[in-house]
């Protein structure tokens, strides 16, 4: 109602401000306003020569110049009558703007404007906007959104992932390839919509999943997610080896902060692929008391010992293979290389040990 208040009153005042001036009558005409000027400028001039102020040919001059302007001022007058204001024309143009201006800003409203929508109240526009709602009824939101506008590619990008997370995988399904199909392909989206096939199965590899993953693969060979999940569709269907081949790939390319190492690393001593270093019985029996980061330093040391050993015996092939693995389980991918380097030295005059050795490194995933 204030909103309205105050347009009503904007109206009145633009009606007021085109009526005011028509509510003005003209002022009365003076009509030889200029001659009684110089008439009285006559005058005066016979004042000044009695007085002496001027004297006689000043005056004449002055007189001969003021009559002809007399003159001319008299002639005007008589041919330019003053027009009389129309009383009946003010009135009826102040019965058009006061009724006119309504009735075309109302039109304009109507053709315009939604004087059907309701009330939208600040408190309303502000709970629309709350960020802090239930999920539910924010997903609710974008996809009321892309009933609407189904080609809207980041809408579809934003919602599938959310679909995941709340377990509705047909529908994340659906979005992620809508997110495809309106986005643009990637490897990324790919792996993502071979994962919602998968939760959609229950989390088995299927085969539409793994071409999904393997879609991914050829847009990016170097995609995380989607080589685990062709490893563990290798497992799945009994393929242990081929699983730690991939797996055993992955960590030899992976920085050593790869987010995803111990998720591999488990897999990989999950399937036999590599196992952690191994340990003396007696050294077995002391890491079980202790502290995970003291059980790390007395591996760590474990294996500085098995280097240094090499040093000066580089011709055991199967304690370099097992250096490589353990710097490679340790996250040490760049001591994993150069061990790599040093026992291809080590062995360089040996055909035979070269040759075990490369294929020992192709079994952890590195080129021998």
């Amino acid at each position: 109602m204030t909103l309205w208040f105050v347009f009503a009153l904007m109206t009145v005042a633009a009606i007021f401000a085109v009526l005011w001036p028509l509510s003005r009558r003209g002022r009365a005409d003076t009509g030889g306003s200029e001659v009684v000027v110089y008439r009285d400028q006559l005058a005066e001039i016979d004042r000044d020569m009695a007085a002496g102020i001027i004297g006689a040919a000043e005056a004449d001059a002055a007189r001969i110049e003021i009559s002809r302007r007399l003159l001319a001022a008299a002639d005007q007058s008589e041919h330019e009558a003053p027009v009389p204001g129309s009383l009946s024309l003010r009135r009826t143009a102040a019965i058009v703007a006061l009724v006119g201006l309504p009735v075309i800003a109302s039109g304009f409203y109507l053709a315009l404007g939604s004087p059907r929508l309701g009330d939208f109240p600040l408190a309303e526009r502000s709970r629309v906007a709350d960020a802090n709602q239930p999920l539910t009824n924010l997903v609710a939101q974008v996809e009321a959104h892309l009933e609407k506008n189904p080609t809207d590619g980041r809408g579809w990008t934003v919602l599938a992932p959310v679909l995941s997370r709340l377990g509705r995988y047909d529908d994340a399904v659906r979005a992620y390839r809508n997110a495809i199909t309106y986005a643009g392909d990637s490897a990324d989206r790919r792996a993502d919509l071979g994962e919602a096939l998968m939760g959609a199965a229950g989390g088995v590899v299927t085969a539409d999943a793994k071409a999904e993953f393997e879609r991914s693969v050829a847009l990016n060979g170097d995609d995380a997610k989607a080589n685990y999940f062709l490893g563990l569709a290798a497992e799945q269907d009994g393929r242990k080896a081929d699983a730690a081949a991939i797996w055993q790939k992955m960590m030899a390319k992976a920085p050593s902060d790869a987010p995803w190492r111990p998720l591999v690393q488990a897999a990989l001593v999950r399937v036999g692929g590599v196992s952690a270093p191994a340990l003396p019985d007696g050294a077995v029996a002391a890491a079980k008391d202790m502290s995970e980061a003291d059980r790390g330093t007395m591996i760590q040391s474990m294996v500085d010992r098995l280097a240094t050993r090499l040093k000066t015996n580089g011709d055991d092939v199967e304690g370099w293979l097992r250096l490589v693995r353990a710097y490679l389980v340790m996250g040490q991918r760049d001591k994993a290389l150069s061990a790599l380097a040093d026992a291809r030295q080590a062995v360089a005059n040996d055909a035979d040990r070269l040759r075990q050795l490369n294929e020992g490194l192709k079994s952890l995933g590195l080129d021998g």
